[in-house]
């Protein structure tokens, strides 16, 4: 496994158990949309599902993009302070 993965959710579809099920591993939890950033810390205490799929899902009904998987961290959205907080 690389240390930086990405899913292109423009070309991949996931679904809601999709997404849920892209969380497994993952510590934290970044989502982001426009300059709005939100931060969950899910190995001490997971939101619910629908909380998290409000911000892992798009209007559309699949994943939102971009999302990448860097190390322990999901990142959901573009936010270009965030990225390069996140790859540094």
């Amino acid at each position: 496994m690389t240390v930086a993965e990405s899913v292109n959710a423009t070309k991949v579809r996931y679904a809601a158990a999709d997404a849920l099920a892209l969380l497994d591993g993952i510590d934290t939890l970044i989502a982001t949309k426009g300059k709005k950033v939100e931060t969950f810390d899910l190995k001490d205490a997971r939101p619910d599902d629908d909380e998290l799929l409000a911000r892992l899902m798009g209007p559309t009904g699949n994943l939102r993009a971009p999302a990448a998987r860097i190390g322990r961290t999901l990142v959901v959205g573009f936010n270009e302070e965030v990225y390069a907080r996140v790859l540094k």
